[in-house]
C-alpha cells in the first residue's frame, strides 16, 4: 500500500540546510526513512512513543534531536546518551556526524530491545547500548567513568539526580547538554552548584528554538 504524501519525513530534510548548512544526503535520507519505517512498526506493540506516524516523527523526534548538534564541538567525539529511549537524540546526530561513538543507556527492557534492533538495521559501527539505570551501570562497568566528552539527555527537570550521573561519565572539561522547555518558557532551577548556564539554540529561517542546560564538568 503506497505511504501518503503527508506521512514523511521531508519536513525534516527540508530543515537541513538551516541545521546544517547543507542538504540531506543520499544515505542520510535513507537511514532516517528506516530508522522512521522501524519505530513505527516497533511502536504498534510496544508504544515507544506518543507520535504515531513517521511525519510526526520526523518533526517531533528527528528534528528535535537535530537541534543538539549547534552545543556539540565539531570533529571525533565520545558521546553517552543517558535515558537513550528510541534513541533521540543520539542516533540522529549520529546519523548526520558519523565521527561521533556513541553509548546509549535506558532503564527500560523494550526501548533495549528496539535500539539493538535499530543499530542492527542501520549498520552502525561505534554504537553500544547498556540495559539498566545510569547510576548503575557506571558502577558495574567502571571503564565508563570519566571518559566521554560529551553526555545528552531529554526533558531536564530540578533534581541533581541527572547531572551526578553525567559527571561521573565525563572526563575533566566534558559537558552535560539536556534539553529544557521551547524558547520563552520559563526554565527549572536545577539545584547543582557546579558550572551550569542555560543556552538557546534558534534558527528562525526554520521558526525553531530550544533552551538547553549546558554543564561542564570541573577538573
Amino acid at each position: 500500500m503506497a505511504r501518503p504524501a503527508a506521512d514523511s519525513l521531508e519536513e525534516l530534510f527540508k530543515a537541513f540546510p538551516a541545521l546544517l548548512g547543507r542538504a540531506a544526503t543520499p544515505a542520510e535520507r535513507n537511514a532516517f526513512n528506516r530508522y522512521a519505517n522501524l519505530l513505527v512498526l516497533w511502536n504498534r506493540a510496544h508504544h515507544l512513543t506518543a507520535l504515531k506516524n513517521r511525519a510526526e516523527m520526523g518533526r517531533g523526534l528527528f528534528l528535535d534531536s537535530l537541534l543538539f548538534r549547534a552545543l556539540l564541538p565539531r570533529g571525533p567525539l565520545r558521546v553517552l546518551d543517558i535515558g537513550a529511549g528510541a534513541g533521540i537524540p543520539s542516533i540522529p546526530l549520529r546519523i548526520v556526524e558519523p565521527d561521533l561513538s556513541l553509548t546509549l543507556i535506558e532503564s527500560r527492557r523494550k526501548p533495549v530491545s528496539f535500539l539493538r534492533a535499530l543499530i542492527r538495521e542501520l549498520a552502525m559501527p561505534g554504537v553500544t547500548v547498556h540495559h539498566g539505570r545510569a547510576q548503575d551501570v557506571v558502577v558495574e562497568l567502571p571503564e565508563l567513568k570519566a571518559v566521554f566528552d560529551i553526555a545528552l539527555a531529554r526533558a531536564v527537570g530540578r533534581s541533581a539526580r541527572l547531572v551526578e550521573a553525567a559527571m561521573a561519565y565525563l572526563r575533566p572539561g566534558g559537558r552535560l547538554v539536556a534539553s529544557g522547555p521551547p524558547a520563552g518558557s520559563a526554565t527549572p532551577r536545577v539545584d547543582w552548584q557546579g558550572l551550569s548556564e542555560w543556552k538557546t539554540v534558534s534558527f528562525p529561517k526554520i521558526g525553531l528554538s530550544r533552551v538547553f542546560l549546558v554543564v561542564t564538568k570541573q577538573d
